[in-house]
């Protein structure tokens, strides 16, 4: 029994000494490189969502309620294509975050996923994975949403 508690310790301690090694040898993160970077990026993709809300108010005369559809559906389609021809994933690693927030980023997710097990069929591959990453966000989407409305309720009509 207290060969088995000197292992554990023994073996913490090496755990300990690594995660110390590896802190000292990791390159320092650019962090405000990093945010810039994720910015910009995320600045420019409501930039285009912003012009294509522009274009469907404007040229396909849609009022500001209804061109929310079709621009969030345009920027869906522009983000499988690039993901499609590898160029979302170029963009995604030098902006970081900056291209995973928006439902562009969500887009990239699916279509990665989908493309990746492709050559497993259509419905066990495609149908089966690209919900993997997507789930988790579907569900917590969900869940946050009954709360926000629940604490919406409670304070509009409840209080």
């Amino acid at each position: 029994m207290a060969n088995q508690a000197y292992d554990a310790q023994k073996k913490a301690k090496k755990q300990q000494d690594y995660q110390k090694l590896a802190g000292q040898v990791a390159p320092k993160r650019p962090v405000a490189q990093n945010c810039v970077r994720a910015f910009l990026i995320g600045g420019l993709i409501c930039v285009i969502g912003q012009c294509f809300t522009f274009i469907y108010e404007k040229w396909l005369h849609f009022d500001k309620e209804t061109s929310g559809n079709p621009t969030v559906a345009t920027m869906i389609l522009i983000s499988v294509i690039l993901t499609s021809f590898g160029v979302y994933d170029k963009i995604a690693q030098w902006a970081g975050a900056g291209s995973a927030v928006p439902v562009t980023g969500f887009a990239n997710s699916m279509c990665s996923a989908a493309l990746e097990h492709r050559s497993e069929g259509l419905v066990l591959g495609v149908g089966g994975n690209m919900f993997k990453l997507a789930g988790s966000v579907i569900v917590f989407g969900t869940v946050a949403a009954f709360f926000v409305g629940l604490l919406h309720w409670i304070f509009t009509y409840g209080g």
